[in-house]
């Protein structure tokens, strides 16, 4: 069995007692090191450019900056970073701007010690992750009465995995052109605003894995 890749992560909340709640919860992996902590949004920016983690567990109200204007920035400064979303349900209606932002993922801050273990996993892997408490509110008022077809699917599965248009367009053997007609028609049947929140609600109604 493969070992499992060390996995950095910077914590960004404007909380102290939560960030050390997230500290002491990672350090019962042996596979996941904190490698630094923010108390705003320029903090985490200017730590994600210096230190380079793998994940950037981001809360979404901070002072200053928030939350989804730091993820943004660091899409542009340290695309190699993965951003994943911690945030309170009750800040739901936040949640449509965070979809445009850039995270990669979506977890509660109620969520289980083993959820936030397995959404900091499958970020760093460059796969998408939605907690399923938020589902309901990442997908309400959207429909899905058009039905993808198989190759749509396929597709959105492999954006859903981590891949980009030239990986997908390599895997299916189609031209990258093609796999942007593929997503515009998902977008347009799935009434969603961005890919992120495509595969979100192809999860909710179990389209893709």
């Amino acid at each position: 069995m493969a070992e499992i890749s060390e996995i950095t992560v910077l914590l960004a909340d404007d909380h102290e007692v939560v960030r050390e709640g997230l500290r002491l919860a990672l350090l019962r992996s042996p596979h996941i090191r904190v490698i630094g902590e923010a108390a705003d949004g320029e903090t985490a920016v200017s730590l994600a450019e210096r230190r380079l983690p793998d994940v950037i567990v981001m809360d979404l109200r901070m002072p200053g900056m928030d939350g989804i204007e730091a993820t943004e920035e660091i899409m542009r400064r340290v695309p190699t970073s993965k951003v994943l979303i911690f945030t309170a349900y009750s800040e739901r209606a936040l949640l449509q701007r965070g979809l445009e932002s850039g995270a990669r993922g979506y977890i509660l801050k109620e969520a289980p010690h083993e959820t936030l273990l397995r959404a900091i996993e499958k970020v760093a892997a460059g796969e998408t992750f939605v907690d399923p408490a938020l589902m309901s509110a990442l997908t309400e008022s959207r429909g899905s009465t058009d039905v993808l077809t198989a190759r749509e699917r396929e597709v959105l599965q492999l954006l859903a995995d981590g891949m980009s248009n030239a990986d997908v367009a390599a895997q299916l053997f189609i031209s990258q052109e093609t796999v942007k007609s593929h997503v515009r028609h998902i977008l347009t049947k799935l009434e969603a605003d961005t890919r992120t929140q495509a595969v979100a609600i192809a999860l909710r109604d179990a389209m893709i894995d």
